[in-house]
Formats: structure tokens, C-alpha cells, sequence
């Protein structure tokens, strides 16, 4: 009968169970295993004066003994209800102190995550027993939960002394050491717990995981511990962790569609994993699925809600999404539980730039600027274009960026092959061939490079929308590869494969930058282009493009490339831009029929509080004036209306320009007066967009190239009055402008005129200098000579 009641405890069915409980004990009143049984039964129910009764029972003594109480919490953490058992352990406790009930409490606390409690009560065991292995045991793991590495390390050992072959203590002691950055010793304590239990899996994964450490720091090939990963599989095939070990391996060795066959059995196999769910939604973010890849980190985040790693990576989605404000959040909460992370200040100044709020910039600002000239990967350089132009800081942040975020490569693709095509091999890698500002400025460029002496080769990273630009870009190279899927070592290896001859890079630093590509030296001549406006810091990036204006020679030392000056603008421009023939109403586009319309389309991201004081003061002194911004129905829009109501302006004066086709938002542009320009991060292709579309722009240039970009432009358009060298100058210009009509219209007359004529939009002319450019680099190359800055001769 007993047999029969355990088996329907077993199966869920607690009421059959307890009716035979209790039919053995109107007979048997003492029988032990029926009254532990039906103790552990009204466990279940949450009965616990019951149970404690029956458990009491069981053991033969008083209900109310220190035993009885003690026997019932070691049930209920069983049970796995660790606040009731640690309040029967109290009591236990307050009755009889006990070394073992101590040592029970310690473990209580320590699944309560309130380690410096189970610190206390460990030490309480250890005073009543100095020898009480197991309580050394489970204080060095608090010790652990706690942070306090060294101190846990002293406290296997201690273990250790008193027993020398506990493989358990070996394999967290490598655990310990590992966390102190003592890989080699941790590999040691690991191989000693597998040569006392060769089939201990648990530390055959952790040393397979310290291997793939040590690859990553360049000091073991990856090849190395993808074998020691895989023995562990071998014998444990359905080790969750071993799969995601695994996964991490070929995500390094650029084997990326495999990596994420491994993090999806890992899912499988043990869908409780946060890491496999997190390691999945983190090689989705680099193959840009974004989308996929924030399901994954949500579902980590729901096991391990306080993993700043993954709210970290939840911004990082966000960020791929533009969900500005979201990732603005996600970035927060990472902070508050992970302070001392370095990126993620800068991380966090960036979205709250998107959404133009300024609450605590000015401290912000000041640290990533301390982390960068400290030389400290804090800020992504991305984030200091838009905070500071000294060209000084912004090249130490990219450096430290590069050291300290894409790994090392002992052996370059490229080991000084010579190529003999007949044409030579251009790659443009980018994750912006799509409807992007990049795409439309170099389309033109594209589709007129000499085929019978350049072979183009696209590799894009990004989106593959159907239709628009998407379809002209295909058309326009000789060769176009989706490379979304790729890893950063699968489209090296594809660079070298096609013996391209000059790779140039149009992210840098931007977003769905794959600047790991060229970090493998896959080409003889790497360039970085355009996206990013600033030297990358990578040692592997040979030459960047820029004009004399763009980039002084002063500033050639804040490079770690090498300079190439075109002759004309660095920009290129695409002659074949559509505006579309109809020009909305001012009316249609929410603007005041009369009155002064200030226009600045540049991204939200680049509006400074100084800037924006500018602006603000230019509409109190220019009766029925407006100021025309992107960020419709957007964090960004909300917050100026709020930030120029409080410099009291009303925030009607504010007209936000909704999203509209690339013709129909140039032709917009006719309703505006006049561009005004953002510093220290200057418009590019806005700029650009601003003057085909015939709108005069007032720049104000700085020192660093994100902060010259406009007067290169400007220059190139024969409108060098526009370009002022102090926000005082600019303030004052601007003013004057809004009150005197016909010198507006003027220079409305001049631009008009030199849209037709100027440099800046003669693509083929461009196109030529471009083409010389890279012959120039090329035959460098291949005389075997160290690339060198050079200026390209004006070819007519």
C-alpha cells in the first residue's frame, strides 16, 4: 500500500496519495516513511504547521524539538521554497545552534542571493566545527556569488588541504581563477579534476570555454579549442553550455551559420540558458537581423532580468531598430547595475542624442571626452564627432575603439601576392547600399567607373529591399554579393578569394560597421571612405580620402591613415538626383504661409544645447520666423518643443518635417530660406541635399573633419561667404540674412547658377580624380613601397 501511495505522490495525483497515507497510519500509527511521505505531501500544499507535525512524527521527537524544525526546512529547500525553509532553520537554530543546520542556512541564503548573510552563517559552522569540509565548500561558493574572487580561490584551497581529491573543489577553483584572469592556472585546476573524474563534464566544458578565452586573447588558435569542445560533446552530447562554447568558436572563426546551428540545439537542449539565448540574439545583431536578434536578448533577459551584457545588447538592437528611446532605456538600466562597463556612458549619450535629451549631458560629455584622451575604449567615436571637434581626441578615442574591440590577426590574407588582372579589382563594402544617404551621393559614381579599367565588386551588409536604389545599385557594379550572413572572417576570406585589389570600407564607425573585414588584411590597399568623416585608428586601414579644406595639413597627424587630397571636394555627388517637379504648398507641409523659414535637416543626433540656443535666440529676433527640424511624432520632436519653451519660444515655432521619397523631400526644400548647420558635427549629405535643391546653407567649421564638412562642400559650390570660422559670426550671419531679402536672394541666384558648373556636383569629374586615386595606391602597392600621403593632380 505504501508502494502504491508513493507512486501516486509521484504523479501528481495528492489526494489518492494521501487517502492511503492515512489508511497506513490508522494501522500503523508510527510508520516512519507513511509520515515523512505525508509530510512532504502537505509540504506541497503549503501546509507547513501539518507537515511539520508529520515530519516531527517521522523522527520520533517533539513537534516543537530543534530536529523537527530542522528536518522540515531541509524538505522545504528540497522544495526548492527557500524563504519558508530558512525561517525553519531560524528556528532550528534559536532552539539548538548546530554546525550542519548553520551550513544548511548558508546554502538557503545563498539561492536567496544575499550572500554576505550565508557568509555569516557559513563562519558560525566553521566556529562550532574548524574542520567542516562542506561548510569551507559552500562559504568559498558564497564567497563566489559575491564577487570576492581572491577570497573564494583561498577558500577552495582551504578545502583542498583537508581533501586533496575533491574534483568539485578543483573545478570551481578554476572557475575562481579564470574569473582572475589566470586562464593557464584554471586550465591546470581543470585538468587535475578530470584526472580525478575523467568524466566530469562540467569541468571538461569550463576548461573548453577557458580555451576559447585564450584564443580570443591570440594566445591558443581557435582550432585548438573547437577540439577541446568537441571531446566535451563527445561525451556529453546533450551538454547545453558545451553548444554554446562551441557556437562561440565558429562565431570567431568565422563560421557563423554553424555558430548559430549550435546556439539553437543549445536552445533546444536547455531552453532555461540565458547565454544560448543571448550568444544567439548577439550573432543575429552582427548579421543584421535586429529584429531576431531582440527576441533572442528578450528571452535571455527574461531569465537573467539584471544581465547588464544583455540590456547592453537590448540596446544595441534597439539602436539597429531606431528605437532611440527604447535603447535609451535599456542603456540606463545596463548602467545602474553595471556602472564600471566603459561603453556604456558613451552607449547611452548617443541614444539620448537621438532623442535630443540633454539631462546630464554635460557630465556625460565630460567623461567620454576624460576616457578618450586617457586613451580608454569609453566612448564610441561615433558619439565624440558629435560632442567635441578637437581632431586630437576623436583620433585617440578611434584608436583605443580599435584596440580594445577588434581582435587581433596574427596571419594577414594578403601576404604580398601580386594580382595581375587586366582591370583592377575595386570592392566597396558597406551596410548602406540601399536607400541611404551613402547610397545616394555615390550611385553616380558607381555606374560611371571605367569598366575597361576597374572591375567593381559590391559586398553589402545591410537591408535587401526590392526596387528603388536597391535595383540601380545592383545594376550599376559588376559584381553585387549579399553578405548579411557573413561573418566578418567569411567575407575576408571572400575579399581574398577575388584577389580585389583596393577594398574600400563606407562605414568606419557607423552603424553595421564591419571594419573586422579589413582587420583581417584580406587586400593589398584598404580604404576608408566617406560614412565616417574622421580617421578610423586602425592600423590596417592604409589611406582615407579627403580634400585640403576638409582635412588641414595640421591635422594630418590625427590620422592614422594616410592622406589622399582629391582636388576638388572629398564628397561625391550624384548629378542623376530626381527632384521631384512639384513643390508641396507651404501649407501642406505645416508652414506658415509668410514669414522666415530656418531649415535644418540634419540628424537629431548632431543638435547640441549650444546650438540649439543659437536657433533659439535667431526666432526672438526674427518676428514670424520658424525653424523647420526632422523628428516628426518622435522623442526627439517632443523633446525640443519642450527644450524651446523652456528658452521661451513657443514650441509652435518648431514645424517637424514628416518622412517623404528622396525626390519629394528634395523638392521640398524650395520652401525653406535658408540651412542652417550644425556644430561640432557638420552635414553631409543634408548639405549637399540642401543646395542641389537650390537652399543657400550657413556652416560653422571647427577643427576636426566632421566639423569642416559643410565648408568643403560650400567651397566646392562657390559659395565660400556662407562658411563662418565662430558660432558669434554664424549667429550674426544668419540674422542678417533672415532680415535682408534680396541678399538671400542673391546667393539663391548664384547657387542656381553654379549648380550647373560647380565641382561639387560634376560626378564624372569626381569619378576621374577617384579612379586616379586608386591607380596611385595600387601601383604603390605593387612596387612594394609603404602607402604615403599624396595629392591627386586636377584632371580636366
Amino acid at each position: 500500500m505504501l508502494e502504491q501511495a508513493i507512486a501516486l505522490h509521484r504523479s501528481g495525483r495528492l489526494a489518492e496519495a494521501e487517502r492511503l497515507y492515512r489508511t497506513i497510519l490508522r494501522t500503523h500509527p508510527g510508520q516512519r516513511d507513511a509520515l515523512r511521505m505525508l509530510g512532504m505531501l502537505e509540504v506541497q500544499r503549503g501546509n507547513l504547521d501539518d507537515a511539520r507535525s508529520l515530519l516531527a512524527r517521522a523522527r520520533g521527537v517533539d513537534p516543537e524539538s530543534a530536529a523537527a524544525h530542522g528536518h522540515l526546512g531541509d524538505v522545504l529547500k528540497s522544495a526548492r521554497r527557500f524563504d519558508a525553509a530558512l525561517a525553519s532553520y531560524d528556528r532550528a537554530l534559536a532552539l539548538s545552534p548546530d554546525a550542519a543546520m548553520f551550513n544548511d542556512r548558508g546554502i538557503v541564503l545563498i539561492e536567496l542571493r544575499r550572500g554576505d548573510e550565508a557568509l555569516q552563517s557559513f563562519d558560525r559552522a566553521l566556529a562550532a566545527d574548524p574542520r567542516f569540509m562542506v561548510a569551507h565548500f559552500n562559504r568559498a561558493l558564497a564567497l563566489e556569488s559575491c564577487g570576492r574572487n581572491a577570497d573564494a580561490l583561498a577558500g577552495y584551497d582551504a578545502v583542498l588541504a583537508l581533501q586533496p581529491d575533491s574534483a568539485e573543489a578543483l573545478n570551481n577553483r578554476g572557475s575562481v581563477l579564470a574569473a582572475l584572469g589566470r586562464i593557464d592556472d584554471a586550465i591546470a585546476s581543470w585538468d587535475r579534476a578530470l584526472a580525478l573524474r575523467p568524466g566530469f563534464s562540467a569541468a571538461r566544458a569550463n576548461r573548453a570555454a577557458a580555451l576559447l578565452e585564450t584564443a580570443r586573447s591570440g594566445r591558443l588558435r581557435p582550432e585548438d579549442a573547437l577540439i577541446a569542445v568537441d571531446r566535451v560533446l563527445a561525451e556529453q552530447p546533450r551538454l547545453a553550455e558545451a553548444r554554446v562554447n562551441r557556437g562561440s568558436i565558429l562565431h570567431e572563426l568565422g563560421r557563423s551559420v554553424a555558430a548559430l546551428e549550435d546556439y539553437d540545439e543549445a536552445v533546444r537542449l536547455k531552453p532555461e540558458l540565458a547565454g544560448a539565448h543571448g550568444n544567439r540574439g548577439t550573432l543575429l545583431l552582427t548579421l543584421a537581423r535586429p529584429d531576431e536578434a531582440l527576441a533572442s536578448i528578450e528571452r535571455a533577459l527574461a531569465i537573467e532580468p539584471r544581465n547588464a551584457e544583455m540590456l547592453a545588447q537590448r540596446g544595441a538592437a534597439f539602436t539597429a531598430l531606431r528605437r532611440h528611446e527604447d535603447a535609451s532605456r535599456a542603456f540606463a538600466q545596463a548602467l545602474a547595475i553595471d556602472p564600471d562597463r566603459p561603453e556604456l556612458p558613451s552607449l547611452l549619450l548617443q541614444a539620448r542624442a537621438h532623442c535630443c535629451d540633454w539631462a546630464g549631458r554635460d557630465t556625460a560629455v565630460q567623461r567620454v571626452v576624460a576616457d578618450a584622451r586617457a586613451g580608454r575604449r569609453g566612448a564610441g567615436p561615433l558619439v565624440l564627432l558629435a560632442v567635441t571637434d578637437s581632431a586630437q581626441d576623436q583620433s585617440a578615442c578611434a584608436g583605443a575603439w580599435v584596440r580594445e574591440s577588434i581582435p587581433a590577426v596574427s596571419t594577414a590574407l594578403w601576404r604580398g601576392e601580386r594580382y595581375d588582372h587586366q582591370r583592377i579589382r575595386v570592392a566597396y563594402l558597406s551596410a548602406d547600399l540601399d536607400e541611404h544617404p551613402v547610397a545616394f551621393l555615390l550611385a553616380g559614381v558607381f555606374e560611371r567607373h571605367d569598366r575597361a579599367r576597374f572591375e567593381t565588386i559590391a559586398l553589402s551588409s545591410g537591408p535587401d529591399p526590392r526596387g528603388g536604389m536597391r535595383d540601380r545599385l545592383k545594376a550599376a557594379f559588376d559584381h553585387f554579393h549579399d553578405v548579411r550572413q557573413r561573418s566578418d572572417g567569411e567575407v575576408a576570406a571572400q575579399l581574398r578569394e577575388l584577389e580585389v585589389d583596393v577594398a574600400v570600407d563606407l562605414n568606419g564607425h557607423t552603424l553595421g560597421s564591419r571594419l573586422g573585414v579589413l582587420a583581417r588584411r584580406p587586400c593589398p590597399v584598404q580604404v576608408s571612405y566617406l560614412g565616417y568623416p574622421g580617421t578610423t585608428g586602425a592600423p590596417f586601414i592604409d589611406y582615407v580620402l579627403a580634400d585640403r579644406f576638409v582635412v588641414p595639413e595640421a591635422q594630418r597627424a590625427n590620422f592614422s591613415e594616410k592622406l589622399v587630397y582629391l582636388p576638388d571636394c572629398f564628397q561625391a555627388n550624384d548629378r542623376q538626383r530626381a527632384i521631384a517637379a512639384h513643390t508641396p504648398t507651404r501649407a501642406g507641409m505645416e508652414l506658415p504661409q509668410q514669414g522666415f523659414v530656418f531649415c535644418s535637416f540634419n540628424n537629431p543626433y548632431k543638435i547640441t544645447p549650444a546650438m540649439f540656443d543659437v536657433w533659439m535666440r535667431l526666432l526672438q529676433r526674427c518676428e514670424g520666423s520658424v525653424l523647420w527640424l526632422q523628428g516628426s511624432g518622435t522623442a526627439a520632436g517632443e523633446n525640443l518643443r519642450r527644450e524651446a519653451r523652456d528658452r521661451s519660444v513657443d514650441p509652435r515655432r518648431l514645424v517637424f518635417a514628416k518622412r517623404l521619397p528622396y525626390a519629394e523631400h528634395l523638392a521640398r526644400y524650395r520652401l525653406a530660406d535658408l540651412f542652417l548647420d550644425t556644430l561640432p558635427f557638420n552635414g553631409g549629405a543634408t548639405v549637399s541635399d540642401a543646395l542641389w535643391a537650390g537652399l543657400p546653407v550657413l556652416t560653422c567649421t571647427g577643427e576636426a573633419m566632421a566639423a569642416r564638412m559643410a565648408g568643403s562642400l560650400l567651397h566646392a559650390t562657390g559659395l565660400p561667404e556662407l562658411v563662418t570660422s565662430s558660432v558669434a559670426d554664424y549667429e550674426a550671419q544668419a540674422q542678417a540674412l533672415a532680415l535682408a531679402p534680396e541678399r538671400l536672394a542673391g546667393l539663391k541666384a548664384t547657387l542656381a547658377r553654379e549648380r550647373e558648373v560647380c565641382t561639387l556636383f560634376d560626378t564624372d569629374r569626381f569619378r576621374r580624380h577617384l579612379e586616379a586615386a586608386y591607380v596611385e595606391m595600387i601601383e604603390r602597392a605593387r612596387r612594394g613601397e609603404a602607402p604615403a600621403s599624396f595629392a591627386v593632380p586636377v584632371i580636366t
